[in-house]
């Protein structure tokens, strides 16, 4: 399987890591080989999740300070995109359903429109009930000119500007309570709903995750 994943470098180093990541074939697994706590990539320390104000699948109004207190699981997704976006989706339902009721009760799921063009609200409700996402992800959006200045803050290769849905960054970030990026996961590789839903439990354990 192919796997349109990059990572959160400079735009030049997205694009140029691109190809290379789109003919990787790695096994999933529940290893938690990485260094420190997390079972993801930890994160670079200090770095906060970047303002905005979008909205939901529903038209409700999501603010990123309104995030503030929980865990937030954030990723890209393209409601097009027939390749790491539908595994994300999934594997984060299946993520939440490991989590007991005040765990679920402490973290909020969100995916970022990477093509807001394609992704209107019909749309995206279908994508998330096919990948029986419908109740834990709110897949946020806005106009373009406000989604180009947030995907540059996010440092993230989009599918708009890629001119392919299945062609963008799509890690899964994982920040802590007070909204500092503390680890990443990606499909094809560590994750997983058991690595997730650990990652999530550590972020869970204190407010700087750490």
């Amino acid at each position: 399987m192919k796997l349109a994943v990059v990572g959160v470098a400079g735009a030049a180093i997205v694009v140029a890591a691109l190809g290379a990541a789109l003919v990787l074939r790695i096994t999933a697994t529940d290893s938690s080989s990485a260094a420190g706590r997390f079972r993801g990539n930890e994160a670079p320390s200090g770095m906060s999740m970047p303002s905005f104000v979008l909205r939901d699948q529903n038209g409700r109004t999501v603010r990123a300070d309104d995030l503030r207190g929980n865990v937030v699981v954030l990723t890209f997704l393209d409601t097009k995109c027939r390749e790491a976006c539908p595994i994300i989706a999934g594997e984060i339902a299946r993520a939440w359903n490991l989590l007991g009721p005040e765990e679920r009760a402490g973290a909020v799921a969100i995916a970022i429109s990477t093509n807001p063009r394609d992704d209107s609200r019909a749309r995206i409700r279908a994508f998330l009930n096919l990948h029986r996402a419908q109740d834990t992800i709110r897949y946020l959006t806005a106009s373009v000119p406000v989604m180009r200045a947030l995907w540059h803050r996010f440092q993230i290769l989009s599918s708009l500007e890629s001119g392919a849905a299945s062609t963008h960054s799509a890690p899964v970030r994982i920040y802590g309570r007070d909204l500092v990026w503390l680890a990443t996961q990606h499909a094809g590789a560590d994750l997983t709903p058991r690595n997730l839903a650990h990652d999530i439990r550590i972020a869970l354990g204190s407010s700087s995750g750490r």
